[in-house]
């Protein structure tokens, strides 16, 4: 009794009662946070940067215009700048939020190993000398993975680790021929190996799609669940968006293209996640444009929430990361 009233047992909290084993939150995925923490020992802030590169899909040598959704490759970050002042400009953003001390450069827009090696050695090392920087980012397509871009991934990786980012999106061939990927599911398993066999300290981070025109949700369970078997250090897992200006703009407004809806998104992810080994890190569970670029879904610009109803779904299914993968 306490003050004339029955004790009643404080009920345990989601996060004293998660069963997933990379986690010290209610978080039953392994979320980049973590990943980034048990590496570093603390939080690690992640700055986007433009250092002038173009893609095969836009200059002709694969294809011309971009893949369907894509608004000319922009990462936000101002090309005119120098890489050192967009990242000082970007450090200080992340400084303010979360008091970072640590940082990843993060060649983020269009295609950061299509250039001559000498070229990518030099702004790879430019980026490695950064202040506070303590490990490297690279975003890139599968196809522009050869053994002298590799050579080069290897040789800066001693002086700081490197994470290379593949833009997969599908596994499935007929979508990326509906997406203008320009490009085959084994053009990306032939990279793949490639990177995991160059030695030196490279990790692969696989970017997928859901929502891509005329996948459902079997199609995307069975990316995420592809990818996951091939072990990579992180998945990003995306929602596609439309921005204005783009093909996939085009397509919705002639009615073409549905985009998911909150509810049908939480479902997919939660699904993939199960498929999904637990010690691979989920570099994101959503993604949303510029307001000012973003006609649809308009839902995505809220992702806080979104990523509080996977957790809150997460919980009501008693599930996580991993949960239906099978222990070989």
């Amino acid at each position: 009794m306490k003050n004339g009233q029955p004790f009643r047992q404080k009920k345990p909290t989601q996060r004293e009662t998660n069963p997933f084993e990379y986690s010290d939150s209610n978080k039953r995925y392994h979320t980049f946070d973590y990943y980034l923490r048990s590496l570093f020992g603390e939080k690690v802030g992640k700055v986007s940067l433009d250092a002038g590169f173009t893609c095969p899909n836009i200059d002709g040598r694969c294809g011309r215009g971009g893949c369907i959704y894509c608004l000319n490759g922009s990462s936000g970050a101002a090309a005119a700048e120098t890489l050192a002042e967009q990242y000082e400009k970007g450090r200080e953003v992340m400084r303010r939020k979360w008091g970072c001390r640590l940082f990843i450069p993060y060649l983020q827009a269009h295609t950061n190993t299509y250039a001559p090696p000498d070229v990518l050695r030099r702004i790879y090392k430019q980026c490695a000398s950064l202040d506070g920087a303590v490990m490297l980012s690279v975003a890139t397509r599968a196809d522009c993975i050869d053994s002298k871009v590799t050579d080069v991934l290897s040789e800066v990786s001693e002086i700081i680790p490197i994470t290379v980012e593949l833009g997969l999106q599908t596994v499935h061939d007929a979508t990326a021929e509906k997406i203008n990927r320009c490009y085959p599911f084994e053009v990306f398993c032939d990279s793949f190996s490639m990177l995991k066999g160059a030695g030196g300290n490279i990790k692969i981070a696989v970017h997928l799609i859901n929502g891509l025109p005329g996948e459902d949700a079997s199609d995307m369970i069975e990316s995420a669940e592809t990818v996951g078997k091939m072990r990579p250090d992180v998945i990003k897992l995306h929602l596609l968006h439309v921005l204005r200006g783009t093909k996939l703009f085009e397509m919705y407004k002639r009615g073409e293209y549905v985009p998911l809806g909150m509810k049908d998104y939480v479902d997919v992810v939660c699904r993939q996640l199960e498929r999904i080994p637990g010690d691979i890190a989920i570099g994101r569970v959503t993604g949303d444009g510029k307001a000012s670029e973003l006609e649809a879904p308009l839902w995505s610009l809220r992702k806080t929430a979104v990523a509080n109803e996977i957790d809150k779904e997460l919980y009501r299914r008693e599930t996580f990361q991993g949960a239906l993968c099978r222990k070989d």
